[in-house]
Order: structure tokens, then C-alpha cells, then sequence
């Protein structure tokens, strides 16, 4: 080239002849490049040197600051002539001199199997990949609802912008082109938003994914996935059970205020006060089984409505089974079971519970699971496993003994007629228990969270409220009436006495009997009658007895004469006004 006009004096052209072992080949020049003429500014390997000396043209890349080059490097291009990708390095020669020849080489480097991958790179890049990093993260996609794939190109198109796909995220979708955009869509649709053109709002609306609904991990439209929870009906399931275990706690304070009246006294009030705490532990259980439940709330759950279960049936079996006990003794001497010998009979059942339960709870951990209803909509249920079934043969078994309790003493007659309401409330929870469990698993086996907290709520209604109506009812009914210190006449008439009360003693003070001391004092009494019955034989064979006549000064000489005789029924006796041939 001359140095002071810069027009070109002569070129040459080398290709590498490829993989070919060899020289390479020389081209001819003169079709791109007449001799004559200064070169083309067009060309991207080419700036002249005496406009710009150092190269500084926005066609060469920045060189990295640590490192120095002879040259520039252009940016890549697509050349039409070789139909490939390059990349040139470009060298000025500076003349010798003043004036004379100077000269310009250009290296030309094909890049054209190198990939054009826009998305985020891959973690570790591979050695062998042949993906140019600087091109990593170039996508158009909304990178908070959607990802970008790449797509393999072919040779033909390893330089083309946009070949990758906007897919959209999990739980997320879009009602356009199934949530799948095409890159060269994506990009021309980004680059009218940049130009602010009519069609640039189609990036932000056509092409962005949307959010599914709650709880769907993957969607095609709006549609719900979870099941729509109904929070007013709940919370007034929830206020009225509330409430009822709030008047369970009453009523104990109420039965403290009486327990000296016989209709409670008689009744054993601190088992009553154990039924009435085991009610309110079932109470809760709406409360623990009320939020979408987690670990928290199913632990909760299963505390509640087995830990209350086996407390307030505990309890009413303990005082059935003291009346059977008493019912069918033969002895002479009735049984006395006081409450603090149930007491200790009790706690060993509630300690199995108590351990059980704690077991569960550590070693596996009741947690949640999710489930569909009928319309295939996901909730939360508690799971089921050999823990619960395990622990529901063990009630099943329980009620079994409660319920052969319970027909043993179908016929005693209790005071107040106890035994018998606590036996319809064994029988009542046998039978709700065994209906729920049909409703469960026949009628509704997928029924929505709604529904089964309804039969939730029914189940705790017909068993717990139940059994407080059938035992506390009566009770307070007759405090109410002023009759809670009477007798009940009509147990009293049908010849109940204060052995067969639930207490299994009456009144009398619950203190060990001694039996030698009691087994003294019946002979004592057995001879006193023993000695009456003979006394009365005498008397009424001497009284008007022609055949044997009284000696003078005797006993029986005077005939209207007061004469005592003494009754069995009474120590003392009594005296006798009348004659006793008109008696």
C-alpha cells in the first residue's frame, strides 16, 4: 500500500487447505480488492491506519488490560464470499520511512463451528464444548417465570440468534403456545419493546409465563389444585365446640360447688371430674384438626382424641365395673371398692396410653399428607398407619370389655339409676364410632376437607356431648329441682341400698374394712336375734295357755297387765299396751 495516498499496489490471499496435510493455497485477491483504490472502510478487518493510527474503531474489540497485542481483534462476521463465521486479527506495518510502502495484514480465523448457546451455561462447562462463553445468559425469556433450553444447531445455522426455547418454570403456565416460545420470536419481540414499537407489549404479555394457582406444581390454566377451604363454616364448627369444652369445665366447677349432695356425692365426684377433664381433651380435638394441617397440628390431633378417649371411658368403666363387682358378689359380705383402690386400678391403663402416645410421637412422628377429593383437588390429611390401627384395635378390644361391663349390670339397680345411663353411653360410643368409620371408608372415602370436619365434628357431638347429657344431665336436672340431697325413692322402693351406688359404699367414710372386727360383730348380732326369736316362742306359748298354768306371783299372773316384748327388728324392744290376746 502507499504510505501518503493509501491505495492499494498489491495483495495476496492464503487459505489453510483444511484438515488436507500441505501448503496452503494462494487465491486471487482481485475480486474483493481492486489495485488502485484505497480498500473499502466496510470491510471488517480493515481500518486505515492513517485516519485512526492505533486502531481505535469500534470494529475491534477492547483488549483485556493485562494483556498486549501487536493487532486488533475484530468483533465475529459473517463473511458471504466463504459463507463462514470469522474472526479477524489485523497488524499495520508501518513504512520504513517517510512515504513509501506500507503494509496491512489480517488474519482470518473461522469460528464457524462454534455454538451461539444464549442460555445460562451449564455447571461444570464440559472441556470439549465448543459454546462461546461470551454469548452465555443472552436470552430474552423471563427468567422468573420461564427457562431457556438450548436447541442444537446445524453447522449451517451455529451463529444464529434465538435458537433456544422459553419454557416455563413449574407452576407456572401460559395460554399461548402451551407455555413453549420460540427464541426467534422471544427476540424479535424484546427488540420491538427496546424500539418502542406497537408490537412491543407482546414480550411482556404474550410471551411471560403465568403463575399457576396455589399449590399446583404444574398447570395449563387458572384451574384450582387444593381444595377451597369454607373458613366461616369451620370457624363455627370450631366456636361451638370451644364452647362445649368450656361447659364442661363448668359443670366440674358446678359438681365441686354441690359435691356433698347425695346425687353427686353417691356418684364418686372425683371420677366424675376425671370424665368431665377426659371430655374436654376430646373437645380440642376440632381445634387441633382446624388449620391445613402440618406435623404440629396431627400430633395434636392424635393426643387429643386418644388421650381423651381413654380418660373419660376409662373412668365411667372404672365405676361399672365396681357395680358389677358388687352386683354378682354371693358373699355374706358385700365388696367395698373405694375410689382410691380405681384410682390405682386406673392410672396403670392411663400410663400405657401415656407411653404409647409418647412413643408415636418420637419415633414417628405423626406428619401430613396430601390426598384428593372427588374433584381431584389436593388437601392435607393425617396419615395413617400401623400406629393408628394398632391403637384402634386396642380401643375396639377396650369397648368389648366396656360393653360386656355393661350387659353384666343390665339389670342392678344402681341409686339414680346411674348405671344404666353410663352403660347407653358406652353402648352410644361403640356405635358412633363404628357409623363413622362406615361414612369414612363406604360413603365418603373422598370427601373434601369441609366434610370431614364436619364428620369430625359430628362424631365428637354424638359421642362426647352425648355422654356428658346421659351422665350429667340427670344430676343436674335434680340440683336444679331441689332434689339433689334426697334419695331416689323409686331405686330405694325397689329395694336398692347404698351397696349397689357407684361408689360401691354409700356414704359412709372410704376407709380400709376389717374384717375380723366386722365378722365379730354379725355373730354378736346373729346371737341376739337368736335369743329374741326364743324369748317371743316363750311368750306367746305361756299368754292364755290353759295347759300351762302360770306359778303365783309369776311373770305372766296378771292379764291386762303392760308386757313387754321384744321385737327382732329393734335391741331395746318395746312395750306392749294391750293385752296379748288382742293383739
Amino acid at each position: 500500500m502507499n504510505a501518503t495516498s493509501g491505495t492499494l499496489i498489491n495483495c495476496a490471499w492464503w487459505q489453510r487447505q483444511g484438515l488436507e496435510v500441505g501448503e496452503p493455497r494462494k487465491l486471487r485477491c482481485d475480486e474483493f480488492l481492486e489495485t488502485g483504490h484505497r480498500p473499502p472502510s466496510e470491510y471488517p478487518w480493515y481500518e486505515d491506519a492513517g485516519s485512526s493510527p492505533s486502531l481505535r474503531s469500534p470494529k475491534f474489540m477492547e483488549s483485556l488490560p493485562n494483556v498486549s497485542y501487536k493487532g486488533w481483534w475484530t468483533y465475529p462476521y459473517y463473511s458471504c464470499k466463504s459463507r463462514r463465521w470469522l474472526i479477524s486479527y489485523s497488524v499495520p506495518i508501518p513504512p520504513p520511512g517517510r512515504g513509501g510502502l506500507k503494509g496491512f495484514l489480517s488474519l482470518d480465523v473461522d469460528v464457524s463451528h462454534l455454538e451461539v448457546n444464549q442460555c445460562e451455561p451449564t455447571t461444570p462447562i464440559p472441556t470439549n464444548s465448543n459454546e462461546i462463553s461470551i454469548f452465555h445468559g443472552t436470552h430474552k425469556c423471563h427468567n422468573s417465570t420461564s427457562q431457556c433450553l438450548y436447541q442444537a444447531q446445524t453447522a449451517s445455522s451455529n451463529w444464529s440468534r434465538g435458537k433456544y426455547l422459553c419454557v416455563c418454570r413449574p407452576g407456572y403456565y401460559s395460554p399461548h403456545y402451551d407455555g413453549v416460545f420460540n427464541g426467534t420470536l422471544v427476540e424479535v419481540s424484546w427488540q420491538n419493546r427496546e424500539e418502542n414499537t406497537s408490537e412491543g407489549d407482546s414480550w411482556s404479555t404474550i410471551f411471560q409465563c403465568r403463575k399457576c394457582a396455589p399449590g399446583c406444581h404444574s398447570c395449563t390454566d387458572p384451574s384450582p389444585c387444593l381444595a377451597t377451604y369454607h373458613w366461616p363454616f369451620r370457624i363455627t364448627l370450631l366456636v361451638f365446640s370451644v364452647s362445649c369444652a368450656l361447659c364442661t369445665m363448668i359443670i366440674n366447677i358446678y359438681m365441686f360447688k354441690h359435691r356433698k349432695l347425695k346425687v353427686f356425692k353417691v356418684a364418686s365426684p372425683i371420677f366424675l371430674s376425671i370424665t368431665l377433664f377426659g371430655c374436654a381433651i376430646m373437645y380440642m380435638e376440632m381445634a387441633a384438626i382446624f388449620p391445613v394441617l402440618d406435623a404440629y397440628s396431627c400430633i395434636a390431633t392424635k393426643w387429643s382424641r386418644h388421650l381423651g378417649f381413654c380418660i373419660t371411658y376409662t373412668a365411667l368403666l372404672m365405676k361399672t365395673w365396681r357395680v358389677s363387682l358388687t352386683y354378682r358378689v354371693k358373699s355374706a359380705h358385700k365388696v367395698k371398692l373405694t375410689d382410691k383402690q380405681l384410682l390405682q386400678w386406673m392410672v396403670p391403663i392411663l400410663l400405657v396410653m401415656l407411653i404409647y402416645l409418647g412413643t408415636w410421637t418420637l419415633s414417628d412422628t405423626p406428619t401430613a399428607e396430601e390426598i384428593v377429593d372427588n374433584e381431584d383437588l389436593r388437601f392435607k390429611q393425617c396419615v395413617y398407619n400401623w400406629w393408628d390401627h394398632s391403637l384402634a384395635i386396642g380401643e375396639v378390644l377396650f369397648l368389648a370389655w366396656g360393653i360386656r361391663v355393661c350387659y353384666n349390670v343390665r339389670n342392678a339397680q344402681s341409686l339414680f339409676n346411674e348405671a344404666r345411663l353410663i352403660s347407653f353411653a358406652i353402648y352410644n360410643i361403640a356405635i358412633v364410632n363404628i357409623l363413622m368409620i362406615a361414612f369414612h371408608l363406604f360413603i365418603f372415602p373422598r370427601a373434601g376437607p369441609d366434610i370431614k370436619y364436619l364428620l369430625g365434628f359430628i362424631r365428637t357431638q354424638l359421642s362426647t356431648s352425648v355422654t356428658v347429657a346421659l351422665v350429667f344431665g340427670p344430676k343436674i336436672i335434680r340440683v336444679l329441682r331441689g332434689l339433689g340431697d334426697q334419695w331416689d325413692n323409686r331405686a330405694r322402693s325397689r329395694g336398692v341400698t347404698a351397696s349397689f351406688s357407684l361408689n360401691g359404699i354409700g356414704l359412709v367414710p372410704e376407709e380400709a374394712p376389717d374384717l375380723y372386727q366386722e365378722n365379730e360383730e354379725l355373730k354378736e348380732e346373729i346371737q341376739k336375734l337368736a335369743a329374741q326369736i326364743e324369748f317371743m316362742k316363750i311368750v306367746h306359748m305361756e299368754i292364755n295357755n290353759r295347759h300351762v298354768k302360770p306359778k303365783s306371783g309369776g311373770y305372766f299372773t296378771t292379764l291386762n297387765a303392760p308386757t313387754v316384748v321384744h321385737s327382732p327388728l329393734s335391741r331395746q324392744g318395746c312395750l306392749l299396751s294391750k293385752a296379748p290376746e288382742e293383739l
